[in-house]
């Protein structure tokens, strides 16, 4: 190799010549030439098939009062569904769509706040100094036990569940944030103030662009986390959502809809960290991946 040239490995070198849509595309394509996909498919199936055979076929104790998935799947796939849930009744949408745009709401303030914040608690120690004790007072609290401090603090039922979702999103994303910013190498920053860098080039150049891998995964984590608490304010304050289905189908002994709101829930969460996932590989098309 001659002096001065770097080789690059292959997939560094198409993702130089490709957009970035293109190298999500081209990604998603090495990903179904690879064996995971089938194997998740795989993992899917015998869990799906566990299910089947310990509440529907052995009728194990402990599983032979629920609901098994060939009960839940004609349920969920039924035009006349014996308890009025399907994938054709409206209120189903109905829950939904209340549930997703809580989350929604929930999840941009948390990251509008949440993104800042752990930034500079990472950038300027005497900050982090004055916050961080205070965020790891509040960070262990049960959401459960936020409850009636929310209940009283925002005005109607739908602020309250929007705080409760918010609060476990914040969390995350913040003390994440701050970890990306501490895990960048100090040398870095000597590099960038012997180039004449201000603080502000610095801040902007330096510890958001290294941050960033740990903020998308913060981000992941508080969809999931945001999914959860909703679920758990729902079930105790909310007229309508996923969370409140699944309380009130019990209340009402509808076990099959119980279930069909869970994996309702589950398919809704791993679309959502899937976006994340998505938008993280545009901004970080830099960022070398392994590529099996």
């Amino acid at each position: 190799m001659q002096p001065g040239v770097i080789k690059r490995n292959k997939p560094e070198m198409v993702d130089a010549q490709i957009s970035s849509v293109g190298l999500v595309f081209y990604r998603t394509k090495l990903w179904f030439a690879s064996p995971k996909p089938y194997l998740m498919v795989t993992g899917l199936l015998f869990f799906v098939a566990t299910w089947y055979l310990l509440t529907e076929y052995l009728k194990v104790p402990r599983f032979e009062k629920l609901p098994g998935p060939a009960i839940v799947l004609k349920e969920w796939l039924s035009r006349d569904p014996i308890y009025g849930t399907s994938i054709y009744t409206p209120e189903y949408y109905v829950h939904i769509w209340k549930s997703f745009f809580r989350v929604l709401q929930a999840f941009v303030l948390a990251t509008c706040l949440g993104v800042p914040l752990g930034l500079f608690m990472g950038w300027k120690k005497t900050f982090k100094d004055y916050t961080f004790p205070i965020l790891e007072t509040l960070r262990p609290i049960p959401m459960l036990a936020w409850v009636p401090l929310a209940i009283l603090m925002w005005p109607g039922r739908e602020l309250a569940i929007i705080y409760l979702t918010f609060l476990a999103a914040f969390f995350a994303t913040t003390l994440n944030t701050l970890l990306g910013v501490e895990s960048i190498d100090e040398v870095y920053f000597r590099a960038a103030r012997c180039l004449g860098f201000k603080p502000r080039h610095i801040f902007f150049r330096v510890v958001v662009p290294g941050a960033l891998p740990f903020i998308f995964t913060g981000l992941q984590i508080s969809m999931g986390v945001a999914w959860f608490s909703l679920v758990a304010g729902e079930m105790l304050a909310g007229e309508y959502g996923l969370g409140y289905l699944i309380w009130n189908s019990f209340i009402l002994v509808q076990y099959p809809v119980i279930v069909i709101a869970m994996i309702t829930l589950g398919f809704i969460g791993w679309a959502s960290s899937a976006a994340i996932r998505f938008v993280g590989s545009l901004l970080m098309k830099w960022k070398v991946r392994e590529v099996v």
